[in-house]
């Protein structure tokens, strides 16, 4: 599958899947616009993208404030846009108060919508483009500390079906991935926990960001695929662990 010619937009791109999906994409051809709130974390990767002889360009915007959503918000050139900037914290309903709520909100909802608002009409105008989505396999599987977490990347998926009918009849095919737990940076502090969770899963490990990378490439290209969530999760949102 080839993106030459297209450009995507990966948001959180500077570690973790979003850099393994904007290392992917770029490898199939397509021009990476890298984003993330740490500039040397982003050139680091648009030089490993050139190193391999892909071509990308960074722009720094923290995506938790108006100017970040402004910065990216006014790209004009985006065919392929990467929804995979969020924030996770798991934490009982009890324990959930009304800054984590907003934070989630914000990050992992607010902002995937008004960077779509922008930048989906202007795919549309133009004919084609993709939108990938990045949500979780706790949007549908329920945990005693996921009720937060869990219902904003639940709306993610609604919104994704939502687009897909509205902007689907203009050639945009939008998409989303329900990632299941991954060893990332930023859940080395939990990777035991982690790691005895997907024991009980089909796949019985975690998985590598280059795994959902390759996910979100094929969706990026799908488009015969609308308004579907692909659960790239191990088999954890279809199996339940066997009684103790």
């Amino acid at each position: 599958m080839t993106l030459d010619g297209r450009t995507a937009l990966v948001t959180g791109s500077t570690s973790g899947i979003g850099r393994a999906a904007a290392e992917a994409l770029a490898a199939r051809g397509a021009h990476v616009i890298v984003t993330g709130r740490d500039a040397a974390k982003a050139a680091e990767v648009v030089a490993g993208i050139e190193h391999a002889s892909g071509v990308a360009r960074p722009v720094i915007a923290d995506l938790a404030t108006p100017s970040g959503l402004t910065a990216l918000a006014a790209l004009d050139d985006v065919d392929i846009l990467v929804n995979n900037a969020g924030y996770y914290r798991f934490a009982p309903t009890t324990a959930t108060n009304q800054a984590l709520f907003d934070a989630l909100v914000d990050v992992n909802l607010r902002a995937p919508f008004l960077l779509g608002q922008a930048l989906i009409p202007k795919m549309a105008a133009r004919g084609h483009g993709a939108v990938v989505n990045v949500s979780t396999v706790a949007a549908r599987v329920g945990t005693s500390t996921s009720a937060a977490y869990g219902a904003v990347k639940a709306g993610l998926e609604s919104i994704t079906r939502a687009w897909a009918a509205e902007f689907g009849p203009s050639g945009v095919n939008v998409n989303a991935i329900a990632v299941g737990p991954t060893h990332t940076p930023g859940t080395d502090a939990v990777v035991q926990v982690l790691e005895g969770l997907t024991r009980a899963f089909p796949l019985g490990r975690l998985f590598r960001p280059e795994e959902i990378a390759d996910a979100i490439a094929y969706l990026a290209g799908a488009d015969y695929l609308h308004g579907a969530t692909l659960a790239v999760d191990g088999g954890a949102s279809v199996v339940v662990p066997a009684p103790r």
